[in-house]
């Protein structure tokens, strides 16, 4: 643990996972200047992909935002791995969310909430951000949640 955020994780209990490889022909994060824009990832952990399912139907809030907050300990995964010290990020700027859902379904926000909450929970005021939570009718492998992030680098 060398710095706040890292201590953060381990009060919260919080360990992250070996980051992901790419699904496809993308890589997983790129460096632009002083912003670090980490591609989508999915509620998955060392057992394989978790929250198959869509909300509104099979799928809970409570259990999408439980998907949610996976998503969001797989992108500080990502931006470990892409800086070697999460003491490096300055701010979240942005979360941009998929929930995967019924065209009735209205309560996306509240589904993405689980990561929002969390990113502050374990940033402090650093992981206050915009962001974006859009509903969708699939998601790669029928998972519930993909997020992405874009971080600013100090």
């Amino acid at each position: 643990m060398t710095g706040t955020i890292e201590a953060k994780l381990a009060e919260l209990g919080v360990t992250l996972p070996s980051p992901a490889a790419p699904a496809a022909n993308y890589v997983p994060y790129v460096v632009s200047g002083q912003h670090l824009y980490v591609s989508g990832q999915l509620p998955s952990d060392s057992e394989g992909l978790k929250f198959q399912g869509r909300c509104g139907d099979t799928m809970s809030v409570e259990d999408g935002q439980k998907a949610a907050r996976l998503c969001a300990i797989n992108l500080l995964a990502q931006a470990k791995a892409a800086t070697g010290d999460l003491e490096r990020i300055a701010r979240l700027v942005k979360l941009t969310a998929f929930v995967n859902s019924t065209a009735e379904f209205g309560e996306q926000p509240k589904v993405v909430n689980g990561a929002s909450d969390f990113m502050v929970e374990a940033m402090g005021e650093k992981g206050r951000h915009a962001r974006s939570a859009v509903g969708v009718a699939g998601l790669p492998f029928g998972v519930a949640v993909e997020i992405e992030a874009i971080f600013e680098l100090a």
